[in-house]
């Protein structure tokens, strides 16, 4: 599985407003329906699932990164939206560093292979110090859309 199979190119925010977790997951979900990802009208439960997720365990995994995801019925095929945040944003993450890059991932309850490879497509890239670098420095949707074909290109 590629990263760019997964990532929702028109939902990745270069720079968040958010100053909360709360507030990124928000933003991104409604990222996600801005780009025709997922229905408007659920957005709220989209919101709401993600955050039940994040109350189990904090998806923020530390190096700067957060990847707060959710199960959902409604959802064809895993999909993500990723968000920057220059200032950082607390996650409680394992690490107690604030978070700079959130990659948020959504997929369907019915294929839990396809979860389990979307999240090691993920967590593959985000380990790679070179990868999580220019993420936090990319300060465009271009620059974070050409890093993602980078890195596919990689492996």
């Amino acid at each position: 599985m590629k990263f760019s199979d997964i990532v929702v190119m028109d939902a990745i925010l270069p720079e968040l407003q958010a100053k909360t977790k709360n507030e990124a997951i928000e933003e991104l979900v409604n990222a996600l329906a801005e780009a025709g990802a997922v229905s408007a009208k659920s957005v709220k439960d989209v919101v709401k699932a993600v955050l039940a997720r994040e109350q189990q365990a904090t998806t923020g995994i530390g190096k700067g990164v957060a990847l707060p995801h959710a199960k959902l019925k409604g959802v064809t095929k895993a999909m993500a939206a990723i968000g920057r945040s220059s200032a950082g944003i607390d996650f409680s993450a394992l690490d107690y560093k604030p978070v700079h890059s959130v990659i948020l991932l959504l997929s369907s309850p019915d294929k839990p292979d396809e979860h389990l490879q979307a999240m090691e497509t993920i967590f593959k890239h985000v380990q790679r110090d070179m990868f999580r670098k220019f993420l936090r420095q990319s300060e465009t949707r271009e620059a974070i859309v050409d890093l993602i074909h980078e890195a596919d290109e990689l492996g």
